[in-house]
This record gives structure tokens, C-alpha cells and sequence, in this order.
């Protein structure tokens, strides 16, 4: 007796085991894969852009819309809403950088990753070449400071518009200009 007992818990180890390994295999080929990420939840570094949407606005090779953090362009593609003074050369600023760039650049973010229209929220670089900074340098762009995103960042654009305003470059240029 005791050697049937014995065959009898060989065979039922072994079935156990079987359906253990059954059991992993068909969790692994059944398991859900997780879902592959939102192309618009880039991380930071190098991305493809595919265009210029106007001077503060770009589409992403992604698919992604990405508004450049910590400042506002005047508008030239905004729905329902006229063409702004400068909108044009800020759009054309924006395209000449991203061609310098090779339509290749990179991303960095704040504390805020996307705006209430569900664009990513980003400071554009080539190189050590800052878009948003520059951007706002020519008087193309008001620096927006009330956004979450670093002091420093803060303080590059502050001293970008300071330097645009005194020598009265492009929005600037016009002494009735608002102060927005």
C-alpha cells in the first residue's frame, strides 16, 4: 500500500505543478498589456515637431498640440478672432527656430504638463537656445508669470520682456500698447 501512496503523491505533485505552469503560461499570453502611452504625454527630451501651429503653438510629430509654457503670442489661427498685430512675425520667429533646430527639439516642463485645452505645457529648446526666452526677447511674446513653473524660468522671461520693453521691440514698438 504504501508504494501505491507513494505513486499517487508523485503523480499528484506533478499534476499540481503542471497546472501551475498552465497557469503562469496563460496568464502571461491572456494578461493585459498596459496601454501604450498617450502620444501627447511626452517625456522630457528630443521630439520630432511636425509644424508650426502660430508663434506659441506647435504640432507635435506625435499628433500632440504644445503650447510653450510662460508666455502668449499674439494670435494668428485662433478661431472667431482676427489676425493680431505681430501674430505673423511671432509665427515666422517660431518656424525659423524650429528650422534651425532641424524641426527636432527638446522639452522640458514645469509643474503644469497641460493647459485647460489639453495642450502640453512645455519650455522649447535648441541647444542651449530657448524658444519661449527668445521669443519674448524680440517683443514677440508677453511673458506670462502667473503659471506654475519655476522661478528661474520666471525670473529668464521677466528679464526677456524687461529687455524687449526698453528698446522697444516689436509689441513693445507701439508706445499705446496695453501692459497685459
Amino acid at each position: 500500500m504504501v508504494r501505491s501512496e507513494r505513486r499517487y503523491s508523485r503523480g499528484y505533485r506533478a499534476l499540481w505543478l503542471w497546472l501551475v505552469v498552465a497557469a503562469l503560461l496563460a496568464l502571461r499570453y491572456f494578461s493585459v498589456e498596459p496601454p501604450s502611452p498617450d502620444p501627447e504625454l511626452v517625456d522630457q527630451g528630443m521630439v520630432p515637431v511636425r509644424r508650426v501651429i502660430d508663434g506659441d503653438t506647435l504640432l507635435l510629430a506625435s499628433g500632440g498640440r504644445l503650447r510653450l509654457q510662460g508666455l502668449d503670442a499674439p494670435e494668428t489661427v485662433k478661431e472667431n478672432h482676427p489676425v493680431e498685430r505681430w501674430g505673423p512675425e511671432a509665427s515666422k520667429f517660431t518656424k525659423e527656430f524650429m528650422a534651425n533646430a532641424g524641426w527636432r527639439v527638446r522639452l522640458t516642463f514645469g509643474l503644469e504638463r497641460k493647459d485647460q485645452y489639453d495642450r502640453l505645457l512645455a519650455f522649447v529648446w535648441n541647444g542651449d537656445r530657448l524658444l519661449n526666452e527668445e521669443l519674448v526677447r524680440a517683443g514677440l511674446a508677453r511673458a506670462k508669470l502667473s503659471y506654475r513653473y519655476s522661478g528661474r524660468m520666471k525670473r529668464r522671461l521677466a528679464d526677456a520682456q524687461d529687455d524687449a520693453r526698453r528698446a522697444g521691440r516689436g509689441i513693445w514698438s507701439d508706445a499705446t500698447t496695453p501692459d497685459h
